[in-house]
């Protein structure tokens, strides 16, 4: 932690000391201790995601039966049916934190699990031997409480492998039958993808002497392969509703772009509001795509680590889950990824046009304000030459008052007994009260412009 301040700031550097002071303090209240010393207040989260989602421990023969619920109402929703499942079974209500939850039942276990957006409940039951009927009762009936809507269900049979029970065999359809040794070669895992009456996704496991935890793995992964297949094809839908709209996009862009070559700037205005109109419609598309298609890629990546941790072997004759999932998930996937660079480069398109149409409507409101600033400074020039005339007919005018009160004032001195004749007097005042009063009048002007400087 001391290593990762170098460099901070001041402020940085006390926000960091503030946040670990409240972490430790956290701990210390928890009263959580790791060798005597205060343990960090998320380790327990951290140590506990390792084992929050134990695999389940089959024994031979079995059943298990799991359907995937879509969390339609949130994760209340969920823990709701989860609540009114287990009063219905008799078993204690959990915490509304927890994320996975198994009930023992008379014969068998009912496993509940949340994720991001759905909900699993996996169901298994030992099978009777003779008849290959569960000894349980599927607690999947009318008084079931789904949390949500169904997306995938999957009921899988565990059997050793004998002569009998390869018969089992027979009824998946083997136009789609993917059929692979699995485990090292003690196991074999069957399946045709296809759904009986009910909606379920039929899978067999055949072994030869799997231990029940070892069972219990295999059969998870098998499962959660069903599930997260069925999930990453969500996107598919969306990724083909939306490829005909993009290629508007396209269509139209193309027509902005080659009408942009041939008119220039006249319409840039217009053109400039189209492209944004189509540029909020590819938006609010990518937004409405963006989640759905990033849990598809996640969904892929952990169907294809599920189909790798198999370790397949194909039967001679049958094709493997590997191949059948890459011919059918694969070319999906890439239609998915597809529509994602065409959303992501017609934005890129989109943004460089509005740009380019920016500057044409930029430089037409340069030239505009040219042409504003021309036109002002003509009405300056205008109004100055009007000031000056205005300055000139004003020191004609106060001259003339002026040089009335100094003939007044000559006039006075005759009764006084001055010998001078007040008309000369008069007359000398003109050209010294013009200069005087012109002198002043520039004086103002002058100090007017050095203010505005």
């Amino acid at each position: 932690m001391e290593g990762q301040r170098v460099g901070m700031n001041d402020k940085e550097s006390r926000e960091a000391s503030s946040a670990d002071s409240d972490q430790a303090q956290q701990a210390m209240e928890s009263g959580a201790t790791v060798a005597g010393f205060p343990a960090y207040h998320l380790r327990h989260e951290a140590i506990g995601e390792v084992h929050s989602r134990p695999n389940p421990v089959v024994e031979t023969p079995s059943i298990i039966k799991a359907i995937a619920f879509m969390a339609d109402g949130g994760k209340g929703i969920a823990w709701s049916a989860l609540a009114s499942q287990c009063r219905a079974l008799g078993a204690s209500v959990p915490d509304r934190s927890v994320r996975h939850y198994a009930i023992d039942l008379p014969h068998g276990e009912l496993r509940w699990e949340r994720h991001a957006e759905f909900a699993t409940y996996l169901w298994h039951a030992p099978l009777r031997p003779n008849t290959g009927t569960p000894l349980g009762e599927s607690p999947f009936g009318r008084s079931f409480s789904a949390p949500g809507t169904v997306i995938s269900a999957v009921h899988l049979e565990i059997h050793l492998r004998n002569a009998k029970n390869e018969k089992l065999i027979e009824p998946f359809d083997p136009n789609t039958l993917c059929h692979s040794l699995v485990e090292k070669g003690k196991a074999s895992a069957i399946t045709d993808f296809r759904q009986d009456a009910e909606g379920y996704t039929h899978i067999l496991v055949l072994h030869d002497g799997l231990s029940p935890s070892r069972a219990g793995v295999l059969a998870q992964r098998l499962i959660e392969i069903e599930f997260y297949r069925t999930l990453a094809m969500l996107a598919l839908p969306l990724a083909q509703q939306l490829s005909p709209r993009i290629a508007e996009v396209e269509s139209d862009l193309a027509d902005i772009a080659d009408h942009m070559r041939a008119g220039g700037p006249r319409d840039a205005e217009q053109l400039l509001a189209t492209v944004t109109d189509l540029a909020a419609d590819l938006e609010a598309d990518a937004t409405s795509s963006v989640y759905r298609f990033g849990a598809a890629r996640a969904y892929n990546g952990i169907v294809e680590e599920r189909l790798k941790s198999l370790g397949e072997v194909p039967v001679s004759g049958s094709e493997s889950w590997t191949a059948f999932l890459e011919r059918r998930l694969a070319p999906a996937m890439r239609t998915v990824r597809s529509v994602e660079e065409r959303q992501s480069n017609m934005s890129r398109k989109l943004n460089r046009a509005s740009a380019l149409i920016r500057s044409w409507v930029d430089i037409d409101l340069q030239r505009q304000n040219a042409g504003l600033l021309t036109s002002m400074n003509r009405r300056t020039a205008a109004q100055l030459r009007l000031q000056q005339t205005v300055e000139g007919l004003s020191i004609a005018a106060i001259s003339y008052y002026v040089v009335g009160l100094i003939g007044y004032l000559a006039k006075g001195l005759d009764p006084l007994g001055a010998s001078v004749d007040p008309a000369y007097v008069t007359a000398f005042s003109v050209p010294v009260v013009v200069l005087v009063v012109a002198a002043i009048v520039w004086r103002i002007r002058r100090s007017h412009g050095d203010s505005d400087h």
